[in-house]
């Protein structure tokens, strides 16, 4: 078991989730929104989570500086220094290397998840199972650990990761990684029993991890470490606005996991959904008789199916003859949209900026 003194715990909520617009916005992403219907947004739902991991003491939000004043609302246990404030978006190299560097200050011998605020977990005990295995290993051996999730289906959007031997109880070698497959690659996938479900969810020691970015990565490296003796001091902020923009925009998976001979997965199993879209908020949330899922008070459904609605609260929202069909209401813009095709959703709001600029992004 790690030591919990020595565990921590980052949780990445910069992204602006376009697919799950009119919801999310760019002022107020989904991470922040209360999709589920529960009375807590995501990244509260997240921060909850860990909570039984390690104290809220060990716990950082790493975002993008807008979204500070929203995250000190949504956690009011944070301090200041536990908001590390991205100047830009860099996509998730830099922000793993910042929160290294940054956590290694405080603590040489820490150990720490880095996971994104907006997925959902429906077994927390298997999933906080899970990280303990993923930490006690990756606190006594050079290792980067990636939680993979049991397939259940040979789902085109996700990557995948491919397994090798078994290293230890319950966590594997990592052969490769793989790019999201077409739908016969995805089916050859899961058949083979090889091959998991690539979350996001990492886990491994600062020395490992920065290692890691010294040798694979040495960009990233030598302009970050320029912040060696200025981590959780005043001088902090000022450093990462000048020089964090100059980071090469690349992913954690690309910049150091697809390289590094030193990746272990741990297969896992807790309900895991990384809600990337309507349609994936529609299949985790309960529904009516007829296959919907209704958020909003006031709604007279009329001979509708397997239709995600969601309205203001107070608003009288009566809908007829529906099937399969996404409508989101958010006041000042109405999205009336086929299920099906709900993948072009990120392409409906690049045509709303060039027709209306972005007012309503």
């Amino acid at each position: 078991m790690p030591n919990n003194n020595h565990t921590y715990v980052a949780i990445m909520a910069g992204g602006v989730g376009s697919r799950f617009w009119p919801g999310s916005r760019e002022a107020r992403p989904k991470q922040f929104l209360d999709m589920l219907g529960v009375g807590k947004s995501l990244l509260r739902l997240t921060f909850e989570r860990f909570l039984p991991l390690c104290p809220a003491s060990h716990i950082f939000i790493v975002t993008n500086a807008a979204y500070k004043e929203l995250i000190k609302q949504q956690i009011p246990e944070l301090t200041d220094n536990h908001i590390l404030c991205e100047p830009s978006r860099n996509n998730t190299g830099p922000c793993v290397a910042y929160t290294a560097f940054k956590l290694a200050a405080l603590d040489p011998e820490a150990n720490f998840v880095i996971a994104p605020s907006d997925h959902i977990v429906l077994k927390e005990q298997a999933f906080l199972d899970k990280i303990r295995l993923a930490l006690g290993f990756a606190a006594h051996k050079e290792a980067l650990v990636t939680l993979g999730i049991q397939p259940s289906r040979p789902d085109t959007g996700y990557g995948y990761i491919q397994m090798a031997e078994e290293a230890a109880d319950g966590i594997f070698k990592v052969k490769r990684f793989a790019e999201k497959p077409d739908q016969e690659t995805a089916k050859a996938f899961v058949s083979s029993g090889e091959y998991l479900w690539n979350a996001g969810i990492f886990v491994w020691n600062v020395r490992s991890i920065l290692s890691a970015f010294e040798r694979l990565s040495p960009d990233i490296f030598n302009i970050l470490q320029q912040g060696n003796g200025l981590w959780n001091t005043a001088g902090e902020q000022h450093f990462i606005d000048k020089m964090y923009p100059t980071t090469p925009n690349i992913s954690v998976d690309f910049a150091i996991m697809e390289k590094a001979p030193n990746v272990f997965t741990v297969p896992a199993e807790f309900g895991w959904s990384d809600l990337g879209t309507w349609a994936s908020l529609h299949a985790e949330c309960p529904k009516d008789a007829h296959g919907n899922v209704l958020q909003g008070d006031h709604i007279l459904a009329l001979d509708i199916a397997d239709c995600l609605v969601r309205t203001p609260k107070g608003k009288l929202v009566v809908l007829k003859d529906l099937r399969d069909y996404i409508v989101v209401d958010e006041g000042d813009a109405l999205l009336v949209y086929p299920k099906s095709k709900e993948q072009e959703i990120k392409q409906v709001t690049v045509m709303v900026k060039e027709r209306f600029g972005e007012t309503y992004l």
